[in-house]
């Protein structure tokens, strides 16, 4: 199987973005693995701290491997949203592919010499680990859905000049600048600093721009930000209603079979999946 890093490299030459889909339990998983191997696309499976501690490190692992045995295409997992070094190096030993180390509220100098430690740390156990950080910072939670507007002050976004010292001073593979987006989906949409992605890019063409919260983002700014240097789009909160929404139309059938009753909601996911693949423009790209 080709590396993650020369899946990354495609996507930033050829023009489009490696889907990323977080995951919480087998339904996800299933629905999101059968979207991309239908759509021939790659995927980065993604899961968070909580995540993690649901499913388990080592059971991630396998199940991500035994789809890839058994699919046979560009299929890696990575650590999402590791809030401290330990759990990053935690994933690191358990075989994740790769490590999205985020230390984005701390203090800038904090932020790298972690960020740092664990590039150090991943690198030397696996070179073909890829190490992603991130600066600026949310101001929102992961998967809620808010009912109001949500207003993204600016002095939360990252700087093209911080990104740079970010970088050189890390030696991270992938960079996650905050640039506009929420993790959740608000009633107000468009929160994209499409122009601050593209001067990120022209300072470090070389390095992978991750978007996270791009559940809730409209079609259109997403792929903007593609065209202007974005290579993986992360997507999660879109998954997680899917899967709500779903499983609560069927759970009042007259059905006890837990079988008969998911896959339907996997079919619900699987679209979103989907449709997230089309707007990335991944499918045909294995």
């Amino acid at each position: 199987m080709q590396s993650l890093k020369s899946v990354f490299e495609k996507a930033r030459r050829e023009g489009w973005a490696v889907p990323h889909f977080n995951i919480s339990n087998f339904e996800l998983l299933k629905a999101v693995v059968e979207a991309a191997h239908e759509k021939a696309s790659p995927l980065l499976i993604g899961t968070s701290e909580g995540e993690r501690d649901y499913i388990g490190l080592e059971t991630a692992v396998a199940l991500v491997r035994a789809y890839r045995e058994t699919y046979a295409f560009p299929l890696y997992l990575n650590a999402d949203h590791s809030y401290s070094v330990e759990t990053a190096k935690a994933a690191v030993d358990a075989g994740y592919d790769s490590i999205h180390i985020d230390l984005s509220k701390k203090p800038l100098a904090e932020n790298i010499a972690g960020t740092k430690e664990v590039v150090l740390y991943a690198k030397n156990k696996n070179p073909e680990i890829s190490v992603e950080g991130e600066i600026g910072y949310f101001v929102t939670d992961s998967s809620t859905v808010y009912k109001k507007d949500i207003d993204v002050p600016i002095e939360s976004l990252a700087r093209p000049e911080e990104a740079v010292e970010f970088v050189e001073k890390t030696g991270v593979d992938r960079l996650a600048p905050v640039v506009g987006g929420i993790h959740g989906v608000a009633r107000n949409a468009g929160h994209l600093d499409i122009e601050r992605v593209g001067e990120i890019h022209g300072a470090l063409p070389e390095i992978t721009l991750v978007l996270h919260g791009g559940s809730g983002d409209p079609p259109e700014e997403i792929q903007a930000a593609i065209v202007r240097g974005i290579a993986n789009v992360h997507i999660s909160t879109d998954l997680r209603v899917a899967w709500r929404e779903a499983l609560m139309k069927e759970i009042t059938r007259e059905e006890y079979a837990p079988y008969k009753i998911m896959g339907p909601v996997v079919e619900a996911v699987k679209k979103i999946a989907i449709l997230n693949i089309d707007i990335f423009k991944s499918a045909g790209r294995c």
